[in-house]
């Protein structure tokens, strides 16, 4: 059984629209805490990848972060001269480059994690705990099906 249907389609009933929405206006909040860091939420998203990754690459990253490759080597071209990425070539295949974290990238990004912690907090004051729980739970299906739809493309 279908859930959407041509006479009840409406932005407001519409996953894509909703998590679009949430993700500008959380967007727009977090950037503005950011620029005391001199970074954006997609400079933070990358740091946290990296932080969180095994033997990240630009490439695996963008593939991640749905960027494209040049992008995201700019990206790090930027977080590289801010002195908070190093770039290490792999020693099984040199073409491959690993990225890592300084201890000044590792010290930017707790600090910005405690800032969308506190974000995130004050967002969901109001829900309870179970609540939270069960929707990042179907975020989480969300975006297993939507990977698997995507590879099967």
């Amino acid at each position: 059984m279908s859930f959407y249907h041509r006479d009840t389609y409406t932005p407001d009933r519409s996953v894509g629209y909703l998590v679009k929405v949430c993700n500008q206006l959380g967007v727009t909040v977090l950037d503005r805490a950011f620029a005391a860091e001199g970074l954006n939420t997609s400079q933070w998203s990358a740091l946290m990848s990296i932080h969180h990754g095994t033997e990240p690459t630009c490439a695996s990253l963008a593939r991640d972060m749905a960027h494209d490759k040049g992008a995201m080597t700019r990206m790090m071209d930027t977080l590289e001269a801010k002195g908070w990425v190093e770039r290490t070539r792999s020693a099984d295949d040199r073409r491959v480059v690993h990225l890592s974290l300084t201890d000044e990238g590792r010290a930017v990004t707790a600090r910005c994690r405690d800032l969308v912690i506190d974000y995130w907090n004050r967002c969901l004051a109001d829900w309870p705990a179970a609540e939270v729980k069960q929707f990042v739970a179907q975020l989480q299906k969300l975006r297993r099906t939507l990977e698997e739809i995507a590879t099967c493309a």
